[in-house]
């Protein structure tokens, strides 16, 4: 029997990034995205050889990227190496390690002990979205368009850094970004939770494909609880339309029995009686269609609502009981 390997499907958020991962970036900006990345999810590694900056990513694709563009702007020669979590997970995870660590990160202007931003990096808003690019394929997530519960964040160890992240997002040009920062155990988290803004913001880093099935999936739900309120809302009428019919027919019954038809003040008034015990489910608008053509002159659905007040003023001085 064969075994065919079982390859589980990119998640919403990796396809974003994986998206990113494909975008060419001119070369003018390529550092501005790897200080974004090396920032928020960079460290040192001390070897024989001194010290290497590692960047790593779960995705084979990502790091193929961070391989190229530090290749090509540092020259020497970045390696990949491998690490496996154990546990549940399980996850592989791919390393790009850059020689001359100390010469690159002050190429990148980034300084591990602070948690600020430095403007040189960032100068442009082009500089700041690549900037935001590289530190969402760091550490970013969006959670599926499909659930309930909008949500895109990046994930930093530091709170001041969280805090200028947050900042540089909030201030990008062109775009009215709201987001917010919290702590999770060992993290703090920048966040953007509005539905309008979290597609704005993967066009802003590049993810045009998942913005726009960010935005399909979206519109397909919100239509449908559209439709769903307007089924219910249905529901609800037709439940009030059949009860007040109910309450009419007894009420004509009861009159009718006592005193005939002649009770009622007029022929139109008969008229939309016998109508309504032939018709106990019809609606106002059905009604006044049905009595219209009858009389042969148009009856409005105003007119037949002042007929129904004037038969319910008629049965409680004629002794009869309106429920509650």
């Amino acid at each position: 029997m064969s075994k065919e390997m079982h390859v589980k499907p990119l998640s919403f958020a990796m396809q974003a990034k994986e998206e990113i991962a494909e975008h060419q970036w001119p070369e003018e900006l390529q550092r501005s995205l790897l200080s974004g990345f090396a920032k928020t999810n960079g460290s040192l590694r001390i070897t024989e050889a001194g010290e290497e900056l590692d960047l790593s990513s779960e995705s084979a694709r990502i790091a193929k990227m961070l391989y190229l563009l530090a290749g090509k702007r540092y020259g020497g020669s970045p390696h990949f190496a491998y690490s496996r979590s154990f546990g549940r997970g399980k996850k592989t995870r791919f390393h790009v390690l850059v020689p001359h660590a100390s010469d690159i990160l002050d190429d990148l202007h980034v300084d591990f002990l602070s948690g600020k931003i430095d403007p040189s990096v960032v100068q442009s808003d082009e500089e700041a979205r690549c900037y935001l690019s590289g530190a969402f394929l760091a550490s970013g997530s969006v959670n599926d368009p499909s659930s309930s519960n909008y949500h895109l964040e990046i994930a930093v160890s530091s709170s001041s850094y969280a805090k200028w992240l947050s900042h540089l997002i909030n201030k990008v040009l062109g775009h009215h970004f709201t987001s917010k920062v919290s702590s999770r155990r060992n993290q703090w988290i920048v966040y953007l939770k509005r539905s309008d803004q979290i597609p704005e913001f993967l066009v802003l880093i590049g993810a045009t494909e998942a913005c726009l099935k960010f935005e399909s999936v979206r519109i397909e739900r919100d239509e449908m609880n559209i439709e769903n309120r307007m089924l219910n809302l249905d529901s609800a009428n037709m439940s009030k339309t059949l009860a007040t019919a109910k309450k009419q027919v007894a009420q004509i019954q009861y009159l009718v029995e006592r005193y005939g038809y002649d009770v009622f003040p007029s022929d139109k008034a008969i008229a939309l009686m016998k109508l309504r015990l032939a018709h106990p489910e019809a609606s106002l608008a059905e009604l006044s269609t049905l009595l219209s053509e009858e009389l042969s002159a148009t009856v409005s659905k105003s007119n037949i609502n002042h007929l129904f007040r004037s038969l319910e003023e008629i049965y409680i001085q004629k002794g009869g009981k309106i429920d509650g």
